[in-house]
């Protein structure tokens, strides 16, 4: 597991968005092929 603190870290910030499909919403979870996005699992 790998916590990234996206106020610290302006690549983990982008990474995120890329993620998240420049949704800032957190948290951002990547298991395998999937991304879960907010704590109610929305993308």
């Amino acid at each position: 597991m790998q916590y990234v603190d996206v106020l610290e870290s302006a690549e983990g910030m982008q990474a995120m968005q890329r993620y998240a499909k420049g949704n800032r919403r957190v948290p951002v979870i990547v298991d395998g092929g999937q991304v879960t996005v907010g704590f109610d699992g929305g993308s």
